[in-house]
């Protein structure tokens, strides 16, 4: 059955008038008096709770607010019980996770439900509300799997929302008002329960997308006519944007049902539509109600990044390749992500795949953001408010370094505006605030990975790179003097999987 984000496909010609024509020029790789002129940045190593690795799970979240407060993961000392190891947020190693918040230098541990291991947050709220998802202790009787729960962390009080009737829920995302959307299974019976298809969590039975408000508990938003949905975004109006199935038939091209994108508002669940294909995700949703992500095209062999706003489906276009996706959206309609030039990779795995670069779609143009100086390919995560961007650039499937683009100029490698002893290679930048302080992950010779900030340094010798001294590498002071971690096997040590929601983030065809 076909049914993950990597076997979306599409035929490209049908539909490539709707694509938008104007693409500047790559960008050229920086020279050293470029990278003169950026900040240097405080790398913040934000530890463990005495476990090999920490991350940001989900790098299509958000999670840095504009204060500079962050939400992840991290490996506390002690092993995972199961064999093999049961992780149900994807992470690599053998070791639990908790979800971790840090603020002003303190590495706070989130904990679990009572007799829950594992836990893991997936979006902060200005006001400090965490979103997330965490074991119960329970085994799910129709799947074998852990139990998992949606989650809404206050400060440090962990309130489980429940589910809408089934065994599993994933709370997504939160908005100011503390509303909180996501995904709960339900009791009936369904072969192609969207959350397993998409790796939420494991699932025999529908999947519904659900609202949960305090005093009110978990609403069902209901589907576009196909028994499941998924919540995926919720903005501070009250807007929720995900997808779901439009009939419980499957197409013929992607083995499931047709699956759309949705906006919905006061009740009513709005399709947002296709470009031709039968399978559509959402990836971003802001403020303005303005909605991005991928879509198929006709035929289901190639998909392209999408804008929706006030009822209007555009298709963003490529650089001339068959794919792209749209990442994310800031509140000035500025779009970024990566898409696909029609040049094959060379050396790549799969035959027939193309270069692809970060892109930025503004004004009806579409712009190359380059790479990192001798990488092949690029992808960007998140842009703020002032149009910086941050991602990551390497080889084509694989981020070696993390970047930032900002003012028409060339990328830049992040490893070069750090102190080069942090002992850390940043490979990916996965969310920057409006501050422009940036969320990242990076990897220890090892392997172990780490969820870092980059802190810009505003004043004095900070300012520019030429002339600095070296700046020091700070680490939590929950964790400058923990023991060393437990040896970790080497196969254990590979870079983790990133995901969003569990869906590959990596361009696949």
């Amino acid at each position: 059955m076909k049914c993950k984000r990597e076997t979306v496909t599409a035929v490209t010609t049908l539909f490539a008038a709707l694509a938008m024509p104007v693409c500047m020029a790559a960008q050229d790789n920086p020279k050293p008096e470029d990278k003169a002129n950026h900040r240097r940045y405080r790398l913040v190593d934000l530890g463990t709770f005495g476990g090999p690795s920490s991350t940001f799970q989900n790098p299509l979240a958000r999670v840095l607010t504009n204060s500079g407060t962050a939400v992840g993961g991290a490996d506390t000392a002690k092993p995972d019980p199961s064999h093999p190891c049961v992780n149900p947020f994807a992470a690599s190693d053998c070791f639990i996770q908790h979800a971790f918040r840090w603020q002003t230098g303190t590495l706070t541990d989130l904990g679990a439900l009572p007799g829950g291991n594992f836990s893991l947050p997936l979006w902060i709220a200005e006001g400090g509300q965490i979103a997330g998802g965490s074991e119960n202790g329970l085994t799910d009787p129709l799947t074998g799997a852990p139990e998992i729960r949606a989650v809404l962390w206050n400060d440090r009080n962990i309130i489980d929302l429940g589910t809408l009737g089934g065994t599993q829920s994933l709370a997504i995302a939160v908005n100011k008002h503390g509303q909180v959307i996501g995904a709960s299974n339900n009791s009936v019976p369904d072969p192609f329960s969207v959350a397993a298809v998409v790796d939420a969590f494991p699932s025999t039975t529908q999947t519904r997308a659900f609202l949960w408000q305090q005093g009110r508990g978990m609403q069902d938003l209901g589907t576009l006519g196909g028994p499941d949905a998924f919540a995926q975004f919720v903005n501070d109006r009250g807007q929720v944007a995900g997808f779901s199935y439009t009939t419980g038939t499957p197409d013929p091209n992607t083995g499931i049902p047709p699956v759309h994108p949705f906006l919905w508002e006061d009740g009513k669940m709005v399709d947002i539509g296709t470009l031709g294909g039968a399978f559509g995700l959402v990836d971003d949703l802001n403020n303005r109600g303005q909605v991005v992500g991928p879509m198929d095209l006709a035929g289901d062999q190639t998909f392209h990044p999408y804008l929706w706003e006030h009822g209007k489906l555009s298709d963003l276009g490529t650089f001339g390749g068959s794919n792209g996706e749209s990442f994310w959206i800031n509140e000035a309609g500025e779009v970024v992500g990566w898409a696909e030039y029609n040049i094959p990779c060379g050396g790549c795995a799969e035959p027939g795949n193309q270069v692809y670069h970060a892109a930025l779609w503004k004004h009806a143009a579409i712009a190359d953001l380059g790479t990192v100086k001798g990488d092949k390919c690029s992808v960007a995560f998140s842009i703020n408010s002032e149009t910086q961007v941050v991602g990551t650039s390497g080889i084509c499937h694989g981020g070696l370094h993390a970047f930032l683009w900002e003012d028409g100029g060339p990328m830049i490698d992040l490893n070069t505006l750090i102190h080069p002893g942090s002992g850390l290679q940043l490979k990916l930048a996965v969310y920057i605030n409006d501050s422009g302080e940036i969320a990242g992950i990076g990897v220890l010779p090892n392997g172990d990975t780490r969820a870092v900030l980059l802190i810009p340094c505003n004043q004095g010798p900070c300012e520019t790179i030429q002339g600095n001294p070296p700046l020091p590498v700070m680490q939590s002071p929950a964790t400058m003097n923990d023991a060393n971690p437990a040896p970790v096997p080497p196969a254990a040590r590979a870079p983790r999987h990133y995901s969003t929601g569990r869906r590959e983030i990596w361009p696949n065809r």
